[in-house]
């Protein structure tokens, strides 16, 4: 029991970790909508526009993204909370938090290589 416990503590710190680095993540994004908005009102051409139309796509996709990851982080902390401390610790939390883990690491590596070429694009149009 004293096992599980541990587990199911170090379990919810990491959810609770990664539901904020994904609301911060959705907060950024606002921020670079707002950023990509200043441009197109500046009607710079179709240089600065084709690319402008593909990031304001691959936001509004991170955002789906986000909200998906949020949904499962919320199930997770209900299963979570709900356990049973008396049943013994077995593989389905385990597995089902090997599955998040992963897909965050996903998301992050992607989210960071976005952001790089928002930033190379906010340099050149700003």
């Amino acid at each position: 029991m004293e096992v599980k416990l541990v587990y199911l503590s170090d379990l919810k710190f990491n959810l609770k970790i990664w539901k904020k680095e994904l609301r911060f993540h959705r907060d950024e994004m606002d921020k670079f909508e707002k950023k990509l908005e200043i441009i197109s009102i500046r009607n710079l051409g179709y240089e600065a526009m084709v690319p402008l139309e593909g990031f304001q796509n691959k936001i509004i996709r991170e955002k789906e993204v986000i909200g998906k990851l949020l949904q499962r982080i919320r199930g997770k902390m209900k299963i979570v909370d709900t356990a049973d401390l008396s049943e013994e610790l077995d593989g389905r939390l385990r597995n089902q938090q090997t599955s998040l883990k992963d897909d965050m690491k996903t998301y992050v590596k992607l989210h960071y290589e976005l952001k790089e070429d928002l930033m190379d694009y906010f340099l050149r149009w700003l």
